[in-house]
């Protein structure tokens, strides 16, 4: 197999790219923002019986048209090139639920539990739809697959890490001695937007990316500070007084909210029990846990490079799809 085409299907996004399968390098790709919630609203209005193989085929549709806009790019046909399927298009509201595998995950990508089918009528390609894994009291679909991508970067994986991937739902991953033994998911993301969007809030913030203005910075690691001393449902309400008294700037305080919602996502993280925090995470995002971290007083931290991250779902597909058929 020289390429694949690696789908990444969020709650709220599609990213569809074509991949080397050697080098992993990205050849093209095409997003989407029919994300699974908006294809599952969309497949609930028009099904008249839940039935899973139509279900199956509307689903696949959406996949279908991005691969014709690739195809339509690079001026080639993709027809049977093997498409490998992460997130939560393997959850109950996605294109087929599978069950979720129980901790411990071996992070070699052996444990995962995936569905292959062949190519047919509905769509020239072979699919691999990849589930995710589960605590008892906690579940993820896709960040598994990204761990088992980052891996493949640690030269030495003998010892207990803790991999953090922000996002809208942050996990913090324990891997201990090449296994997933247990992970927390923090709703980081989602409360921001809430609260940056939806709140009294909203009319006192400026959305910036600008880490590098000392003056934002500054509010930052003020944020990251204060959530420390105060209960978060009080501490919040600090960037309203902030706009009210002219105290900070309205991008200041979307740096000092950041600050207040990231700390409490890490203050609880006892760096010392750990051999490495490893943020896998690049950009703006990767820069805010990284001040937030060094703030913190965190040690042993590691930044993923940020190339290494955006290829780490890619990885870890190839990884889980190679073991898939070794196991048969």
């Amino acid at each position: 197999m020289q390429h694949f085409l690696s789908c990444d299907w969020g709650t709220s996004f599609l990213r569809l790219r074509l991949a080397d399968a050697i080098s992993f390098a990205i050849i093209a790709g095409e997003n989407s923002p029919q994300g699974i919630k908006s294809v599952f609203a969309l497949w609930r209005e028009q099904a008249l019986q839940d039935d899973e193989l139509a279900r199956t085929s509307f689903y696949l549709q959406f996949i279908h048209d991005l691969i014709r806009k690739i195809e339509t790019k690079l001026g080639v046909s993709l027809n049977g090139a093997p498409i490998i399927v992460s997130g939560m298009a393997s959850s109950s509201i996605g294109m087929k639920e599978l069950p979720y595998r129980q901790l411990p995950f071996a992070t070699d990508g052996s444990d995962a539990i995936t569905q292959y089918t062949e190519a047919g009528a509905d769509l020239d390609h072979p699919v691999l739809l990849i589930s995710g894994i589960r605590t008892n009291d906690d579940v993820m679909r896709g960040e598994e697959t990204q761990l088992v991508g980052c891996m493949t970067y640690m030269q030495e994986t003998e010892g207990k890490r803790l991999f953090i991937f922000p996002g809208t739902h942050s996990k913090h991953i324990i891997v201990n001695d090449k296994q997933v033994t247990g992970f927390k998911t923090y709703m980081t993301g989602e409360f921001f937007e809430l609260l940056s969007q939806k709140s009294i809030l909203h009319t006192g913030l400026e959305t910036h990316h600008d880490m590098q203005d000392p003056e934002h910075k500054k509010a930052f690691r003020q944020g990251v500070n204060d959530a420390l001393h105060a209960n978060l449902l009080q501490a919040t309400f600090r960037a309203r007084t902030n706009s009210l008294f002219n105290t900070l700037s309205k991008k200041e305080n979307y740096s000092y909210l950041s600050g207040l919602l990231i700390s409490t996502e890490l203050q609880d993280i006892d760096s010392k029990g750990f051999r490495e925090l490893c943020i896998c995470a690049g950009g703006k995002l990767g820069a805010y846990y990284e001040l937030a971290s060094e703030t913190l007083g965190l040690h042993n931290i590691r930044i993923l490079p940020e190339a290494w991250v955006e290829q780490s779902a890619i990885r870890g597909q190839m990884k889980i799809f190679n073991q898939s058929f070794i196991k048969k």
